[in-house]
């Protein structure tokens, strides 16, 4: 069976006819690969596939999609971020990019957006957990040390989740038309801020997280490990995952003030 893959003419475009040729033949196609936009596993084989270019500076990526996620497309990238996915699909640095995962091996930040009540009040939440180990930049390490980096940038241990936690300066959470776009970080040496996390897509929230959002000006940001929430499918199950990863001392977190409406 030919694989099921979708070549836009902007991709063709950039990678050629003859390349574009090769993988609608099958050649270079993944076969299973991990959406770059749901980050769940996918199989051009038996399913729709999209193709998708980032394309920086000076490097492109070329990734694979459902075809019901998003159509094939080219997609932009600031060159650091192409280069840290790039990277971190060699193993060189196992960082989460900016960018989609290119390859399945690479961790990238997974997002999952939530009401958490702490007291009397539901704040908007967003919940960040990389889908495997990150390892310091640089480091031939193998250990996961994604909450130890988190605190060197100013995030803080959770110990009780009706405790909100502090405001983390320089960062935000940047929504755009009532959706979610990208969580900021500051530049560095004072410059402009860059995504530390940001959508390829931008992402649906629902009604009351938009409505919170914009009364409180402020997103909680949680962050753990590697298989330590999950994706739940329920705000309860989500909260009960959090004060367990809490408990167990694998949970972060910082209030941002939200950028946009």
């Amino acid at each position: 069976m030919p694989r099921m893959l979708d070549v836009s003419e902007d991709v063709r475009a950039e990678i050629g006819d003859e390349e574009a040729d090769r993988l609608l033949a099958g050649e270079n196609s993944p076969g299973s690969y991990d959406c770059t936009s749901c980050r769940t596993p996918g199989d051009s084989d038996q399913e729709r596939t999209s193709t998708v270019l980032f394309v920086g500076e000076e490097t492109a990526v070329l990734a694979f999609a459902h075809a019901t996620c998003i159509p094939s497309q080219v997609v932009q990238v600031a060159e650091d971020q192409l280069k840290g996915a790039v990277r971190s699909i060699t193993g060189g640095e196992p960082q989460p990019p900016g960018a989609a995962p290119a390859a399945g091996s690479q961790a990238v930040l997974g997002v999952t957006s939530g009401l958490v009540l702490i007291g009397e009040e539901l704040h908007p939440a967003l919940v960040v957990e990389p889908t495997a180990p990150i390892a310091r930049p640089g480091s031939d390490s193998v250990t996961d040390e994604f909450l130890q980096l988190l605190i060197e940038q100013g995030f803080q241990p959770v110990a009780d989740l009706n405790q909100a936690p502090g405001t983390l300066d320089g960062w935000s959470v940047l929504l755009a038309m009532g959706q979610l776009h990208a969580v900021l970080q500051p530049g560095t040496g004072g410059g402009s801020p860059v995504a530390w996390w940001q959508a390829h897509q931008p992402l649906q929230v629902t009604e009351g997280w938009r409505t919170a959002a914009n009364k409180s000006k402020t997103v909680l940001v949680f962050a753990a490990p590697v298989g330590s929430i999950g994706q739940q499918p329920r705000e309860d199950l989500m909260r009960d995952a959090l004060e367990k990863a809490a408990a167990n001392g694998r949970l972060v977190a910082a209030a941002m003030p939200l950028a946009g409406t």
